[in-house]
């Protein structure tokens, strides 16, 4: 096998082992806990079900049609680098950036795409199911990506006499995130330390 066969394999193996961690999980949510549901892991972490039309860590923002078109977009050009990228002789650690980077993108593509085509959406303490394709809660490209992950390392109540926050409740870290997000998070955070020549240059 030559180096740029190893290096496709990888990043094919890779990529769908994010995915499918990724999906395992968001599922195992999903018909496992109602909507809002949370578990208590530690003091700082918690599972707690979220769901979300908009990017990463639950922010809102454009229509749902342009974000879900423009993440396939992204992971189309990416999956095109990263293959153009193999074949100029890639580095490993470059190309595990780019992947993980581009699979976690996919999984969030995936609850966009088919969540509101089969799952329904019961409410608490219901459950969601699995239902005939098409029978679902939304239509093709407008479902909603699940989240869970929740780490309120820090909570606190500022001052009442400061302006603005004052007599508010802080919590740090406040977004809810998916293990998509994390994939992606980890990669360009990777990238910038230790590959910014190439991104920058």
């Amino acid at each position: 096998m030559t180096r740029r066969q190893a290096q496709a394999l990888a990043s094919a193996c890779i990529g769908v082992g994010i995915v499918g961690i990724d999906q395992a999980i968001k599922v195992a949510v999903k018909t496992g806990m109602y909507l809002h549901q949370s578990i208590r892991v530690t003091d700082w972490f918690q599972i707690l079900f979220t769901e979300n039309d908009g990017m990463a860590f639950g922010m809102e923002v454009f229509s749902k049609w342009f974000l879900t078109s423009f993440r396939m977009l992204a992971v189309c050009l990416l999956a095109v680098y990263i293959f153009r990228s193999i074949r100029r002789g890639i580095g490993w650690g470059y190309l595990t950036c780019l992947t993980m980077i581009t699979a976690g993108a996919a999984g969030n593509i995936i609850d966009c795409l088919f969540y509101g085509m089969v799952f329904n959406n019961p409410p608490a303490p219901l459950v969601a199911e699995f239902v005939p394709w098409g029978t679902g809660y939304g239509r093709l490209m407008l479902g909603r990506v699940v989240d869970m992950f929740y780490f309120p390392l820090v909570e606190w109540d500022w001052p009442a006499g400061l302006p603005l926050v004052g007599g508010e409740h802080f919590v740090f870290f406040s977004p809810i995130f998916n293990f998509a997000d994390a994939s992606i998070s980890c990669g360009v955070i990777a990238l910038i330390l230790f590959y910014n020549q190439k991104i920058f240059k």
